[in-house]
């Protein structure tokens, strides 16, 4: 567990249902009484827009190593800003993506250097971070890319076949760490998605009041 608060972070693909489920979680813990902050990856800061821009909004295509640099120059500046501040205030913090978005998307996605290497780096920019609970919506690219609507960002105008890459490098992080990340299938309801997210912070929840006591 972090110290005083607790790191939640939610990671899937493109159209997973990410920002749906954070919203109904927030409105969950607040109704508990909790305090807490939303935020997300890349550029949820001042200076993490500018990285947003680069990485997500251009047309201009991104070495896969610069890609991976600017992802944790943004982590480096948001943890150190945002979430570990929130955090030793006693806060709950929810993250849309975070260090696994990395391993999945630069790691397995674009194969430029290693898994381990990847996640190496990333615990380096985040000064050991972990969450301490992982939410992964899972579901099939195909059908995830059919509720996309709007302009497409540079990651979303990928191929299918990246994108099932990413998908098995999340697949191969929630088997390695299983006592961290809940795979839930984001094809099913969101009421369905929603009812067991909140079992598992139940859960977390129960654990940190025992371990206070």
């Amino acid at each position: 567990m972090n110290e005083k608060g607790l790191f939640i972070t939610f990671e899937g693909g493109e159209a997973a249902g990410k920002s749906t489920l954070i919203k109904k979680v927030k409105e969950y813990l607040v109704s508990l009484e909790k305090d807490v902050l939303c935020t997300f990856e890349p550029g949820d800061t001042e200076f993490g827009k500018s990285i947003r821009a680069a990485v997500l909004d251009g047309n201009e295509k991104i070495p896969p190593e610069a890609e991976f640099f600017l992802y944790l120059a943004d982590r480096a500046y948001h943890v150190e800003k945002m979430i570990m501040p929130a955090l030793e205030s006693g806060k709950m913090v929810l993250c849309d993506r975070f260090t696994d978005s990395s391993v999945a998307y630069q790691g397995e996605g674009r194969r430029f250097v290693s898994l381990e290497r990847i996640e190496e780096m990333s615990l380096v920019a985040t000064r050991g971070l972990t969450p301490d609970l992982t939410f992964y919506l899972d579901i099939d690219p195909k059908i995830a890319f059919k509720r996309l609507t709007g302009k497409k960002d540079r990651l979303e105008r990928e191929d299918i076949s990246f994108h099932e890459k990413v998908r098995e490098g999340y697949l191969l992080l929630a088997r390695d760490n299983p006592h961290r990340i809940v795979v839930i299938n984001a094809e099913d309801t969101i009421e369905d998605v929603f009812a067991v997210t909140t079992k598992h912070l139940d859960e977390l929840l129960k654990k940190t009041n025992l371990n206070k006591v």
